[in-house]
Order: C-alpha cells, then structure tokens, then sequence
C-alpha cells in the first residue's frame, strides 16, 4: 500500500528504555548467560532472546524455562538473576544519541508555529526496583522525565497480563501527558505520539496503541529480522500471538520507521522544531 505522508506533526515522544536508552539488554544477557554456564546450558541465542525483550517478567520468564530447561526451579533462578543484577545494572550506560535526543526534545516544539512543548514520557516494562538499580547514577539523563510521566512494568494502573505487545503501557503513558497538559492545550492524540521502541513486541504495542513509531534495534536483534523489518514495523510478525490483525498495521504503511542509531534522528521528518543555538532553531 501507498504510505501515509499526511500526518500531523509530532506533539508526544514515548520512550521505552530497556535496549533503547540504556545498554542494559547487555547486562540482561550478561546476568543470564552466566546462569545458563553454570547449568552447563546456553548461551542464550537471539532467536529466544527476540522474544523476551520489552515483555513484562512473568511472559519472558514463561518464554525463557520453556527453552532452557534449567534443573531448578523459576524460583531459585530468580533469586540467582536478582544478585547477579544487582551487581550489573548500576552499571547501565546511556546509548549512542540518547543524551542528545533527551536534551534536544526537552526544549523541542512541534512544528506547527511552535505554539506547544514536546512532550515526553517513559513506558517500560522494569519493574520499579530494577528501574531504580540501573537509574540511581543516571538522574541527571531521566530527569527530563517527569515522575508523574514514568509508567513502569508493575504499576497498578496496568491490568496482570496486559503488558506489551498489547497497547496498554503506550495509552497509560498518552493518558499521564494528557491529564498534565498546560490550561488551555488541546489533548494529544494517539497520531499525534511517537513511539521509540528497540524490541519487536514494543513496536506491535505502539502500532496497536495507534501511533507512529521508531525501531531501533540491538544489531543482533536486527540480523534476527533481516528481511522482515516491513512486518516488525507494521506489527505483523504473529509475536503477539491470535489478535485480531485488524490492531495492527499494514505492510508499507508510512505509520513506523527503521533507524540503526538514534544519533541523527529526524527532526524535520516528525514535525519537530530544536532550539539549535541561542536565536537559531533547527529542524
């Protein structure tokens, strides 16, 4: 199909944040493969790995013993995970471009005159004390998310079983930017969001939450889906198990974009204007 061209600029960013901010899908892999040697198991391949990232814990863990048939039990491997995490995500570093494209959004206006801010939220899938261990020595990066626009894997706004891919975490994150909105704004609409995504069921969210979206993925996650990136973009990679296709996307459809880094984002593109330097602005 002919892709959409007419869209309105961009007036929300939604960001998850595993993989996509920080390079704490590493230290996941790191902490996991150490297990899995000391069972004599793994190295977890990209193919397992593809289907846990963005999931909330419980889907991924399900996914994970499935495959890796451990001999003990999810509970004590839990507790093996946690110490080891403890001892790695304190070390979670921030992506090539994520410290730009932060500082740049917060100051950004849409491009329709600049008359309204840029807003900007978090969606992801960590729970609120892992979110803290790879967060704490990284306050200055999130400060320009808002606390009350901080949607996490385990808040109780968000149904048990309804993490990504369904859409859920995507029209909370919408919902706390809207309910905050300056007197006088008109509310966001889905449309009207952009989506940054790294994991294959975190783009069928967006798409399904109906906004546009970024894929950028780890590079081992992208040879993975080599030749298939037209399905990850529109949602239709069958991740998400029996849905009705009719949520998600179409093949083609201008509503989702590939990008290999987020150090040249394009502004212009989505409508997006960047104070540059002080009296310049840039598109």
């Amino acid at each position: 199909m002919a892709p959409r061209t007419d869209f309105p600029p961009i007036r929300a960013c939604l960001f998850d944040m595993d993989g996509l901010l920080l390079d704490s899908e590493d230290k996941y892999s790191l902490c996991t493969n150490a297990i899995l040697h000391k069972y004599n198991k793994g190295p977890l391949p990209w193919s397992i790995k593809a289907q846990l990232q963005g999931r909330p814990g419980s889907a991924a863990g399900d996914i994970f013993h499935a495959w890796a048939q451990l001999p003990i039990s999810k509970e004590e491997y839990f507790v093996e995970q946690a110490e080891l995490q403890k001892l790695h995500f304190p070390t979670t570093k921030p992506l090539a471009g994520v410290e730009k494209l932060l500082e740049d959004l917060g100051s950004a206006k849409t491009g329709n005159g600049g008359a309204w801010k840029v807003h900007i939220a978090l969606a992801t899938s960590s729970h609120k004390a892992n979110f803290k261990l790879k967060t704490d020595h990284l306050q200055e990066l999130f400060s320009v998310f808002s606390t009350d626009r901080r949607v996490l894997g385990d808040d109780e706004r968000i149904a048990k079983g309804r993490g990504k891919p369904l859409p859920d975490i995507y029209h909370l994150a919408l919902k706390t930017i809207n309910t905050s909105l300056p007197e006088g704004e008109p509310e966001v609409k889905p449309e009207e969001c952009l989506v940054f995504e790294d994991s294959v069921p975190g783009v069928e969210a967006g798409r399904r939450a109906g906004m546009r979206v970024i894929w950028c993925p780890h590079p081992e996650l992208a040879n993975e889906y080599l030749g298939r990136e037209a399905e990850v973009l529109a949602g239709r990679t069958g991740e998400g198990g029996d849905i009705d296709l009719h949520d998600l996307g179409e093949i083609g459809d201008g509503w989702a974009e590939y990008l290999k880094t987020l150090e040249t984002f394009p502004y212009e593109r989505y409508g997006i204007v960047v104070e540059k330097e002080k009296g310049e602005k840039k598109l």
